[in-house]
């Protein structure tokens, strides 16, 4: 009886231990494997390259056919896709080099495609390249200009306009003929180009913008001649070479600027009336007016716009908006890819923006003599782009966090405010590319348990055709383990609600403590979490280590409104901090998280935040690792830091408790330091002047330095592959 009992109970253990045998899924079997996992756990970007063209009824698109690049179109209405281009077998002229590019623009109505090729950096987005012209009719490359900064097809597609060596000039396609311009660029002085700080912290590199009718050229010039130079090396090579960044810091001379514009026409320019005063004119708008720019300058800090209406014939001008505010006003969103908040459509004498002067970011009507009409959306959410607008039946698409700050979706809306509805599905945080006559679109969407799709749309929200599925992602899942994020919210001590993210360890057990990584970035308008599938090897790497990753929305973030935001306004790191140790103290009241063995990490202004927390709030996270971090705000340039920090006479205090430089003597843990000698962003200069303040308060820590690199650090796979074993053994030897 007894024997048969134990065979029972055996045969049951058997039973009960065969489905998770059978369930059992693989691991990773390195760092690195798991490093490169983010493209296993990626459904793909769907097409790439997408101009929309034949007014929206059409798009092309670049694919890959073996060695060679290729140009396709998709007909919206047949979902007909034809190669109209490949680089099979062409050659660059005069060479036997096979013909490659980086990027195209059509022209000539689409009888020819301009394309950029042999790229050569200059600052983080900017280059110098070879342009050429390909024509259909002829099957022959062009060179139109070696080495030009920019390059622009005009809205006819009958010219390119370009800049090179600080001056600009156009093309003319039919003739072959090359017309200069401006002829004043000298030393310090250019024509159609923006310096270093200019182009990080205003978001543009092309200084220059064709008119609606092709006629006229409207373009910065910059002036750099007062601006102080920072010097980087990487010690390499017997006598070291050194870079020279021009590179305004907070209290320096910025570069100054003045609006001229060309006539392509007749060959002459001139000067533009507009005192700038000690500001910015961070942007630049053809109207709808004909000859009639709009030029919008800002104060150096940034709290005070104005939008001027120029005639560039008469020269005669007239303020059409001015706006004042607390805090800082917004002119783009760089984290959102968004490049301007201000819109002048074609066919209407209307125009609109994008502000948060009633504490949320909505869309406001205006008529050409700056009388505000209406205000388009209201409601305590934002609007983030304006993403078509359609005079003829009167209507926007617009993307907005309506549902929910971590799920964006497109919606449709009248002028007047009226006839707003929801065109992409609930529940998802989605990424739209919306076709010029506003009645397709591409979506990307996702959400914390379902990897992205991509179709294309209309905008009645019919799928038209799927894209990308998400088979290949779920046939990964389905053998090997992954650990999806969880959104969480919770209340901080002082009635703050914030949103987040976490991930629990692979094979995740409740009874057990795990160590905690709050993985973070923390700067103004950023947001690091969205209801979107994780893909990051890194954290499914640290999942299968044991450990629990974090993320979290912390105040200084978009998304929440300009209270939320405007926050950290002159005191950059006060509640930033704040919010990072609490969500801490949170997780740490889980039966299943280890108070005692938290770290934080952070990059850029991430490095800045992960390592002033730690600094200001000692005794929460046992272990920190900072990269490429802002140590001190006075070494930043003036344009994003006196944004949010003010000038430095007016804020000094402000500045010396904002810098980490300030609170070395509270270091208390481990801490991992790393930067690269080579990055002109975040000089190196914040992250040894963070060491001297350590030794001098007597602080241990470790220093990682990359000599080559920019401000990611790594230069190749090797490299790279070093740093994050880096960074995960310090963990790994910090909190077991």
């Amino acid at each position: 009886m007894k024997s048969i009992r134990k065979s029972v109970l055996l045969l049951l253990g058997v039973m009960m231990i065969m489905p998770s045998l059978v369930a059992q899924k693989e691991h990773f079997t390195s760092l690195q494997d798991a490093l490169f996992s983010a493209s296993a756990l990626s459904s793909g970007r769907g097409p790439s390259n997408v101009v929309w063209i034949e007014e929206g009824e059409k798009y092309s698109f670049t694919r890959t056919g073996g060695d060679a690049q290729e140009i396709w179109t998709k007909d919206i209405k047949s979902l007909k896709e034809e190669k109209v281009f490949s680089t099979e077998g062409l050659l660059f002229p005069g060479t036997d080099d096979p013909f490659r590019y980086v990027s195209f623009q059509w022209a000539d109505n689409f009888r020819s495609i301009l394309f950029q090729t042999n790229f050569n950096p200059v600052w983080r987005y900017s280059g110098n390249s070879d342009y050429y012209i390909w024509s259909f009719e002829d099957k022959a490359l062009k060179l139109v200009a070696s080495q030009a900064f920019t390059a622009e097809v005009s809205p006819d597609g009958k010219k390119v306009g370009y800049g090179k060596d600080g001056d600009l000039y156009h093309f003319v396609l039919s003739s072959g003929e090359v017309v200069r311009l401006t002829d004043d660029a000298h030393g310090q002085v250019y024509n159609g180009r923006f310096g270093w700080a200019q182009e990080e912290e205003f978001g543009l590199v092309q200084g220059w913008k064709w008119s609606g009718d092709s006629r006229f050229i409207a373009y910065w010039q910059s002036d750099e001649s007062e601006v102080p130079v920072y010097r980087l090396t990487d010690f390499s090579g017997h006598h070291p070479e050194y870079m020279e960044v021009p590179y305004p810091k907070v209290g320096d001379n910025p570069p100054s600027v003045r609006i001229g514009v060309a006539d392509t026409e007749i060959g002459e320019k001139k000067w533009l009336d507009i005192d700038i005063g000690g500001g910015y004119i961070p942007r630049i708008y053809w109207t709808s007016r004909p000859n009639t720019l709009a030029v919008l300058w800002m104060n150096r800090i940034q709290d005070h716009m104005k939008v001027w209406f120029v005639d560039v014939v008469t020269g005669e001008k007239s303020l059409v908006l001015e706006e004042k505010a607390k805090g800082w006003i917004d002119i783009f969103d760089f984290f959102a890819g968004v490049e301007d908040l201000i819109y002048f459509p074609e066919a209407t004498d209307e125009f609109f923006w994008i502000s948060e002067r009633d504490g949320w970011a909505h869309i406001y009507r205006y008529d050409y003599n700056g009388n505000l009409i209406n205000q388009v959306t209201s409601g305590e959410w934002e609007v983030k782009s304006l993403n078509a607008v359609t005079v003829k039946d009167r209507s926007l698409l617009y993307v907005s966090t309506e549902q929910s700050p971590l799920a964006q979706n497109l919606y449709s809306i009248r002028f007047d405010g009226s006839r707003k509805s929801r065109i992409t599905a609930g529940g998802f945080h989605h990424t739209v590319n919306v076709s010029d006559n506003g009645k397709y679109f591409i979506d990307t969407w996702s959400d914390v348990n379902t990897p992205s799709v991509t179709a294309l749309m209309d905008t009645r929200g019919r799928e038209l055709d799927r894209l990308v599925n998400n088979d290949r992602v779920m046939e990964y899942l389905g053998v090997h383990q992954y650990a999806p994020r969880e959104i969480f919210s919770f209340t901080a001590a002082d009635g703050q609600k914030l949103d987040g993210y976490l991930i629990k360890p692979v094979d995740f057990d409740p009874a057990k403590q795990y160590p905690l990584v709050l993985d973070i970035y923390g700067g103004p308008g950023s947001q690091g979490v969205f209801n979107t599938f994780g893909t990051n090897g890194w954290h499914q790497w640290l999942a299968e280590r044991g450990f629990v990753v974090a993320s979290v929305n912390n105040r200084g973030n978009g998304g929440y409104g300009a209270a939320f935001e405007k926050v950290v306004h002159r005191q950059l790191g006060k509640m930033e901090s704040y919010d990072f140790a609490e969500t801490a103290r949170y997780l740490a009241s889980m039966p299943w998280v280890d108070g005692d063995r938290m770290a934080i990490r952070g990059h850029s202004f991430g490095g800045y935040t992960s390592s002033y927390t730690m600094l200001t709030h000692p005794g929460v996270f046992m272990a920190n690792i900072v990269a490429a971090p802002v140590t001190d705000h006075l070494f930043y340039d003036c344009i994003l830091t006196e944004r949010y920090m003010g000038l430095m006479d007016d804020n000094a205090e402000g500045y010396r408790q904002s810098a980490v430089t300030t609170h070395a003597a509270n270091l208390d843990g481990h801490l991992l330091l790393a930067h690269s000698l080579m990055d002109e962003n975040v000089h190196p200069q914040h992250t040894f002047q963070l060491v001297n303040a350590f030794n001098m308060a007597g602080k241990d820590f470790e220093l990682k330095i990359y000599p080559p690199g920019a401000h990611g650090l790594y230069t190749n796979t090797t490299t790279y592959l070093l740093l994050m074993q880096q960074y995960t053994d310090f963990l790994e030897r910090s909190l077991k």
